[in-house]
């Protein structure tokens, strides 16, 4: 297993700590979960680098690395949900495009063609890193809970618009895929 692989399941083993410290909802609990989840979300990073960086790309990793980030933003979202500090419409939209990205990302494999990352993908991941981070700080640091409301707008907004866009870029395939027999 290379350097990246490991790293990647690394992260993937520190979504229970961030999920049961997060749950507890004390003040040093929250620092924990959003320690956690940051030092999570770096790691994302650090894989990638060195996958690209050391030729240690696998399916493996390809499969795994956007499954990983997926199962932490989804648990800090699911989260937020029950401590009544992100809406269920907005949690469900994000939701919604990741798992219609993804299933869009699968038909594209099978037809031999791999969707790279979008630069709106890219700042729909770090602004529900940023979002995520600002939800937690508003109860941490005791800011306005229009923090919270302003950052679970801004992610969705964002996801939003990744989602179109990607579905622009790549609507070929889907057209292709409503209109072939088999």
């Amino acid at each position: 297993m290379t350097t990246a692989n490991k790293i990647t399941l690394i992260r993937v083993g520190m979504i229970p700590f961030f999920i049961y410290f997060a749950y507890q909802g004390t003040q040093t609990c929250d620092i924990i979960a959003l320690c956690i989840f940051l030092l999570a979300s770096m790691t994302d990073a650090l894989d990638g680098y060195i996958a690209r960086h050391y030729n240690q790309i696998t399916d493996f990793g390809k499969f795994v690395d956007p499954l990983a980030d997926k199962l932490l933003v989804c648990a800090a979202l699911l989260l937020f949900i029950q401590r009544s500090e992100m809406n269920s419409v907005m949690v469900f939209i994000i939701l919604a495009r990741e798992f219609i990205i993804t299933s869009l990302r699968i038909v594209a494999i099978g037809k031999g063609r791999v969707l790279a990352a979008a630069w709106s993908g890219k700042v729909k991941t770090t602004l529900q890193i940023v979002g995520t981070a600002a939800i937690f700080l508003t109860d941490i640091l005791g800011w306005p809970m229009v923090v919270q409301t302003v950052s679970g707008w801004a992610m969705t907004l964002i996801t939003l618009y990744s989602g179109f866009d990607y579905m622009k870029r790549n609507w070929d395939i889907v057209a292709d895929g409503a209109t072939s027999k088999k």
